[in-house]
């Protein structure tokens, strides 16, 4: 008979998920997955199954977090200011280590693009996910549709690329300041 898990599933997910998250899929031991999580291995076994499982199991649930951070206010702010908000809350400033861990889905396309198509894989559709996002508040915002699909690629491009420069510890001005720009070109371009 199958023992009874006897500890918060969902907890322990977003304990590995910050793991996941800081230092990758590779560099997480099982060791350190049972440290961060309080749990045993056999415990470790029957809730996830794996670590490879658990790890798409913590980018799925990171994917529905990030598109969920615009979702939430999407009827409540201006599209273009939804958007800005985005990503000057996510990334500048916010004093936060967690902003200098970068993107857990951006992350894992870099890490494991040539080692492992099917995580890197998923991960790049989640980030598919939030472009599509900011194409429909483009869209919002009054563009045509091939020019919102043009700038919704250009801010998914600004994304990630801010997502990666967040490991290199810039100034919250160093950061504001690409990201001001890009708004202010995306603005005059509907205008």
């Amino acid at each position: 008979m199958a023992r009874l898990v006897e500890f918060d599933v969902s907890k322990a997910q977003d304990k590995a998920l910050v793991l996941f998250w800081r230092k990758g899929y590779q560099a997480t031991s099982l060791a350190d997955l049972l440290e961060a999580m309080g749990i045993g291995r056999s415990s470790f076994y029957a809730a996830f199954g794996d670590k490879r499982s658990l790890f798409l199991a913590c980018l799925d649930l990171f994917g529905a977090r990030t598109q969920g951070i615009l979702l939430r206010t999407r009827s409540d702010i201006p599209p273009l200011d939804l958007l800005q908000n985005f990503f000057e809350r996510q990334f500048v400033g916010s004093g936060a280590a967690r902003a200098q861990w970068g993107c857990m889905l951006v992350n894992t396309v870099l890490e494991l693009a040539d080692l492992d198509a099917e995580l890197s894989a998923r991960a790049s559709q989640h980030l598919c996910e939030v472009q599509a996002l900011f194409e429909e508040c483009l869209l919002d915002a009054g563009c045509a549709a091939a020019q919102a699909s043009e700038m919704a690629a250009l801010l998914m491009l600004l994304n990630e690329g801010v997502r990666v420069s967040n490991r290199r510890k810039l100034t919250a001005q160093q950061q504001r300041a690409p990201i001001e720009t890009a708004f202010r070109l995306l603005r005059s371009a509907i205008a």
